[in-house]
């Protein structure tokens, strides 16, 4: 029997946390849906502003987004704001480019500054939060996020879909998803593990997918092929997979769509004809097709908090262990093995 995991799905707007328990079933297991690390980092930075008072960030690289904006605003505000380098990075793998946004970037903190430690887990918080119920936080620790992978010489969208298109021609097996030894380009899933030293990391969006097929409805279907789609609250993935094999992925900004240009993309990734340059153009990730794949999937299953985007159309509503919001944690743990894709 394994020791307690910590689950935890970092996305733009919320952490999903799943505290697994060996010995107990799923929908028993303590969980909690929060604020996200940068919505939360976001609101920090603004009460610095409101303050009237200089900014200083140290950590280490996290997802920008929400935290990103308000450090805009505090600097169009007029006031000040330093960074150490790996902070920095949150912003823009190019620290030039952070540089010249305004920040000034530091060793140490500049005396008179207000600190803000960047991170996307904060250990403390959550210890906190488990001991005021009686729990302990566990040693091990399994995390999702999105890692566009460092990348000083292209754009993040094309690095991003550079790599999913090396690992569909290697094969794409869903089992290569996760990692404990981090590839150096993932700077922020490095950085999430050296928080956590017992931890398994993967892509925000591969976990959905694994979660996906944690419902017994989809798992049954798996062997045929289908389409897995997760409509989170910032990007929205969808994947061509068959057994355990994904044959085609798509990426693209939830905001940028609504639901009948969604619609209209997954029939094309449906029937195998949905191009990257269609997606890319309109300001999406991307798109990569094996050439193996020739479309004619029929069952597309459903997650992700903005799913209520594809509610009017015949797309199945996944929810494993009667719990969509939390199908980023279940896929962690299917991953690494901890519960069955048929269960």
């Amino acid at each position: 029997m394994s020791e307690p995991i910590l689950a935890v799905d970092i996305g733009s707007g919320t952490q999903d946390i799943l505290l697994y328990l060996p010995g107990r079933n799923l929908e028993n297991c303590p969980k909690m849906v929060m604020p996200s690390r940068t919505q939360i980092i976001a609101g920090q930075i603004r009460q610095v502003t409101a303050q009237g008072k200089d900014l200083f960030l140290s950590g280490t690289i996290m997802g920008g987004g929400a935290s990103t904006l308000a450090l805009k605003e505090h600097l169009k505000s007029g006031f000040k704001a330093y960074s150490t380098p790996q902070a920095a990075k949150t912003f823009h793998d190019n620290l030039d480019i952070v540089k010249n946004m305004g920040v000034e970037v530091v060793e140490h903190k500049p005396e008179g500054t207000r600190e803000i430690v960047l991170g996307d887990l904060d250990l403390g918080s959550l210890e906190q939060a488990l001991n005021s119920f009686g729990l302990n936080l566990p040693k091990q620790f399994a995390v999702a996020l999105q890692d566009h992978g460092e990348s000083l010489d292209m754009s993040n969208r094309e690095f991003r879909f550079k790599v999913w298109r090396e690992f569909i021609l290697n094969g794409g097996e869903m089992s290569r998803l996760i990692y404990n030894d981090i590839p150096a380009y993932l700077t922020r899933m490095k950085a999430v593990q050296t928080l956590t030293a017992n931890s398994y990391v993967m892509d925000t969006g591969a976990a959905a997918v694994w979660g996906i097929l944690c419902d017994p409805v989809v798992a049954r279907e798996r062997g045929k092929g289908l389409i897995a789609l997760n409509i989170g609250n910032s990007h929205t993935l969808g994947v061509a997979i068959k057994g355990s094999r994904i044959l085609g992925v798509f990426e693209h900004h939830t905001g940028q769509l609504n639901a009948e240009f969604l619609a209209d993309q997954v029939k094309k990734l449906q029937a195998g004809n949905l191009t990257n340059e269609e997606v890319f153009s309109a300001g999406g990730h991307g798109v990569y097709l094996h050439p193996e794949y020739r479309g004619g999937f029929d069952l597309v299953a459903l997650t992700g908090p903005r799913w209520e985007m594809a509610k009017g159309f015949d797309f199945y509503r996944a929810a494993p262990f009667g719990d969509m919001m939390l199908s980023g944690c279940f896929g962690l743990l299917a991953a690494r093995g901890e519960i069955s894709l048929t269960a």
